[in-house]
């Protein structure tokens, strides 16, 4: 940020900006020259320099004199662009009118200049020209008429036929589900596209791409009647019976698939409809069949080691992975159940985020960058806990100069060397299990061990034991909360030896970071996170069995890095990320996040 003198030139665009902007247009030319000349401070920012950040006192807003200004929401990959701004256009009115902290960012677009006015300013130009506070309130009601939600249409609520067969084949099925959006009606040439959340430019070009020839009608449904015409239209296609076969070919056909549409699983069972998971929810793959009851085991044969074909026939279940080609690997479990054989495919991306690509708050990098110690990312399964992991250790392996021994079950982020010395063993492929591997490594010089999942007692045993004798290690366990992954590994031990497992917690856990992931309005998802920063008071009370007061600890100390689930859901929900219900849903405490969220209701 650089402060500019008021040159004439840099005068006379200041003026040209206020000339169009509504709440300045009452002002008389002496009092433009007050504000201009001697009010306010004109700044000059360059690209993707911040002019302010979420969080920050509203002590000024600013009208942009040229350039563009970006307002954002989030951090790194999770940050959304709410809308860009040009000259003569005035941000940060509504934080100073209610002297609330910043609830978005600004980015400059290119080289921008502003003028910053203090609040004081701000006040005395609403307190003394009547003309400027009306024009500030009709400026405000156009803000709030263009983000208001439409009402429902009438004639698409939960209790209206759905659609026929011939409307809604014209736009995919994948691009319905992961939008929300549906047609609902068709006349001619003209399409009443249904939408659930809210409709944009960006969307609407999407869906006039799909369809050229037809002009588009964006109508608001319920989304009760959306969730009523995706069953009945995927059931229809689900419903015809077949002795042969679904219609695919090969594995890699509804792989590539998942990849093109964004989904993270794929679900094959037998004498089912295949599905995928996209956006967090279970859905039918359209134009798809049932499997016939040995059909997925001949899909999945081809790709399976003979190792893993003779372990699946004899123990019933097996994991492995499969590289489809260079962009795209998969973590695969194939079951067999009471229809046949089943399996799921988890995708893999290629890319490697960094912490700040995933939004990631700065105390995962400061654990990364610990020499010792032992590090707990935690959650129910597909929560985001191996991506994380792999970003911290992407930080590594670029920063440092260590070596770095995984051990996974299966490998699933594949990292080259860079300046640190990289090996990774697959459970079940090079080493017999987590707990010897962990044995071995001892013996092996790492800095940095990552041990894929904390299985059992002897794994956890071996893993505080190779923290306390010096070395970073990283860890997932399935739990939802902080307090309850310390109770978890310590109630896995017998009640002689929870006291040893206490103190061996309490001597090297930095830290553990509990995350979820939630349905994003409009589609994809996005984590909440409650995280524990180990101090000296919270090791005491690790050490003395006191788990139950972390909570208070945890709440007090958010200033180091704590938080706590709920806290992070609220703070999405009032950002527009998530639904209240999304919110609920995820909770751990419910009435706690129901009281929060202003509702009556309990569990």
């Amino acid at each position: 940020m650089q402060v500019l003198e008021r040159t004439p030139e840099v005068l006379s665009e200041a003026n040209k900006a206020f000339d169009t902007n509504p709440f300045f247009e009452p002002l008389t030319d002496a009092q433009r020259d007050q504000v201009i000349g001697k009010a306010g401070t004109i700044e000059a920012y360059t690209d993707s320099e911040f002019i302010l950040k979420t969080g920050d006192p509203a002590d000024f807003l600013f009208v942009v004199i040229s350039g563009q200004v970006a307002v954002v929401v989030g951090e790194g990959e999770e940050q959304i662009e709410l809308t860009c701004l040009e000259r003569s256009q005035m941000v940060g009115e509504m934080a100073v009118i209610l002297d609330e902290k910043r609830t978005a960012s600004c980015v400059a677009r290119g080289d921008t200049v502003i003028l910053k006015l203090a609040r004081e300013v701000f006040r005395k130009v609403m307190t003394a020209v009547p003309e400027a506070g009306m024009s500030m309130l009709r400026m405000l009601a156009e803000r709030l008429k263009k983000t208001s939600r439409p009402p429902i249409h009438r004639d698409f609520r939960g209790d209206a036929p759905i659609p026929p067969v011939e409307v809604l084949r014209l736009i995919p099925m994948a691009f319905m589900q992961r939008h929300r959006v549906v047609p609902v009606r068709k006349q001619e040439n003209n399409l009443r596209l249904g939408y659930c959340d809210r409709m944009d430019e960006s969307l609407l070009t999407l869906v006039s791409q799909l369809l050229p020839s037809m002009k588009i009608d964006p109508v608001s449904i319920e989304a009760a009647y959306f969730e009523k015409i995706m069953q009945n239209y995927a059931g229809d296609a689900a419903a015809e019976t077949t002795t042969g076969s679904s219609g695919t070919y090969h594995i890699d056909d509804l792989l590539s698939r998942l990849v093109a549409e964004g989904g993270s699983d794929l679900h094959l069972s037998a004498g089912q409809v295949p599905r995928w998971r996209i956006d967090g929810r279970i859905l039918p793959i359209a134009g798809l069949l049932k499997l016939a009851p040995n059909e997925v085991f001949k899909m999945i044969a081809p790709i399976m080691r003979p190792e893993s074909v003779e372990k699946f026939n004899k123990t019933g279940d097996e994991d492995f992975a499969y590289a489809m080609d260079k962009h795209s690997r998969f973590r695969i479990n194939i079951l067999r159940d009471q229809q046949g054989a089943s399996a799921v495919f988890r995708h893999i991306p290629n890319t490697i985020f960094s912490l700040e690509e995933l939004g990631m708050p700065d105390v995962l990098r400061r654990w990364a960058e610990s020499p010792k110690g032992l590090v707990l990312v935690t959650g129910p399964t597909g929560s985001g806990k191996s991506t994380t992991l792999a970003a911290m250790l992407d930080h590594i392996n670029r920063n440092h100069e260590s070596h770095i021994l995984t051990i996974e079950d299966p490998i699933e982020f594949v990292h080259q060397s860079r300046k640190s010395l990289v090996n990774q063993r697959e459970v079940g492929v090079h080493t017999e299990s987590f707990s010897r591997a962990l044995r071995a490594a001892l013996r092996e010089d790492p800095d940095v061990v990552l041990v894929g999942e904390m299985r059992d007692l002897e794994t956890i045993s071996m893993a505080l034991e190779t923290a306390n004798t010096g070395h970073l290690v990283m860890a997932t366990l399935h739990t939802s909360t902080a307090i309850s992954t310390i109770n978890r590994i310590v109630d896995q031990f017998p009640a002689d030896a929870q006291e040893q497992i206490r103190t061996g917690l309490a001597d090297n856990l930095l830290g553990v970071c509990c995350q979820t992931l939630c349905r994003k309005i409009g589609g994809g998802r996005v984590p909440a996170l409650e995280i524990l920063v180990m101090d000296y008071a919270m090791s005491n009370m690790i050490r003395e069995g006191r788990t139950h007061m972390l909570l208070t600890a945890m709440t007090t100390g958010q200033s180091r890095g704590n938080r706590l689930l709920n806290d992070d859901l609220l703070k999405l929900v009032n950002s527009g990320k998530i639904t209240k219900e999304e919110a609920l849903g995820n909770a751990v405490d419910y009435n706690d996040m129901s009281r929060r969220l202003g509702l009556t209701k309990e569990k």
